[in-house]
């Protein structure tokens, strides 16, 4: 494992036997790293996984958050040979290999993350050398991960169920299922449109609101996208933002964003509502925030990290429409916020209601 300040780490190959550049970041959840391996916010990142001994219960198809492997490269201390749990299929290192990500075992993982935690988040390599020449750090310092939206987003599809009660349009940047599933239980029907629809085709199947997903890459390179969400936000549609789609959203109406130093990826993240004052435990896998001093006056603060008091949600004043940085459908949160779900679908209802009035 070579870092671009050039540290080189030693271990043995897992997985796909390679090379394989990308974005050096760590996960601090002690599970979920089934979820961590499908989802699509790591697209272009070698993930590290801080917890010691990763793959003790298996692969479990059921929790996969989309169809194969996202990430560019995979960092474990001890990978367990034998998993035990009653819904196990199969083995994480075999997992690993039939789905081509190249990873390493046996680093201090401890001292890595210690490196990025201090110097920031950075890029890397996986070989089969650890010889650091000239060239070598050029090609890790030149990778860039280049339109991560367009490579994830999910083709337009329509995903009912019988109790329908609301009509929900997901504008989708790289969600996994989860955000789909809660809906559905939720009783609502969901359309699902691609990254590059336009506001119009949006609202042609007439929603009672709109949920703008999570997904990887800087948001700022979302120009076109950020310019169909303004066009939501003047129609008044009821709207919510998770993750990439809340950064969006406050991009949309003027405020600013930026890189975190080394993210907030894990599942212990602790988020204060500053509505309430309840203090939550919550899932998070991000790299950027939006910037708390360029809010405008139409956005107020809702929820924000506990540790470093960044930006966890926001209520817009001019419109039906509020967003979370974190996961309300995270599986692995104790305390995740799934609230916020049915708190979207009763402003749907409320702003529906008041419009047939």
């Amino acid at each position: 494992m070579i870092l671009e300040n050039g540290k080189v780490f030693e271990g043995t190959s897992l997985g796909k036997v390679g090379k394989t550049v990308g974005e050096v970041v760590f996960n601090t959840g002690m599970v979920g790293y089934l979820e961590t391996l499908t989802d699509k916010n790591n697209k272009g990142q070698i993930v590290v996984q801080t917890f010691p001994m990763i793959g003790n219960y298996g692969v479990i198809s059921e929790d996969f958050q989309s169809e194969g492997a996202k990430v560019n490269g995979y960092v474990v201390r001890e990978m367990c040979d034998k998993p035990s749990n009653f819904r196990c299929e199969g083995d994480l290192e075999d997992y690993l290999e039939k789905n081509n990500v190249v990873g390493i075992c046996g680093i201090d993982t401890r001292a890595l993350t210690r490196v990025l935690r201090e110097e920031g988040t950075m890029n890397g390599m996986i070989c089969d050398s650890g010889e650091v020449t000239e060239a070598v750090l050029n090609e890790i310092k030149s990778f860039k991960i280049e339109n991560p939206v367009k490579d994830v987003t999910r083709e337009n599809e329509t995903h009912t169920t019988p109790l329908s009660k609301l009509n929900i349009a997901l504008f989708d940047f790289g969600t996994g299922k989860g955000v789909i599933d809660t809906l559905l239980h939720l009783d609502c029907n969901v359309h699902v449109f691609n990254a590059s629809s336009t506001a119009e085709e949006i609202l042609s199947v007439n929603p009672d609101g709109v949920v703008i997903s999570d997904g990887p890459g800087n948001p700022k390179d979302n120009l076109d996208e950020i310019a169909e969400i303004k066009k939501l936000f003047d129609k008044k549609v009821p709207m919510f933002g998770i993750g990439l789609g809340h950064e969006l959203m406050a991009l949309a109406l003027g405020a600013d964003t930026f890189k975190l130093p080394y993210g907030h990826r894990g599942a212990s993240g602790p988020c204060k509502n500053l509505e309430t004052g309840v203090l939550s435990i919550i899932t998070q896998n991000h790299g950027h925030c939006v910037v708390r001093e360029t809010l405008p006056e139409c956005m107020s603060v809702s929820h924000e990290n506990a540790n470093d008091k960044t930006v966890e949600g926001i209520v817009y004043k001019n419109a039906p429409a509020f967003s979370c940085q974190f996961r309300p459908d995270a599986g692995t949160s104790p305390t995740g916020e799934k609230s916020l779900y049915v708190k979207f679908t009763e402003l749907c209802k409320e702003v529906n209601f008041n419009a047939v009035k």
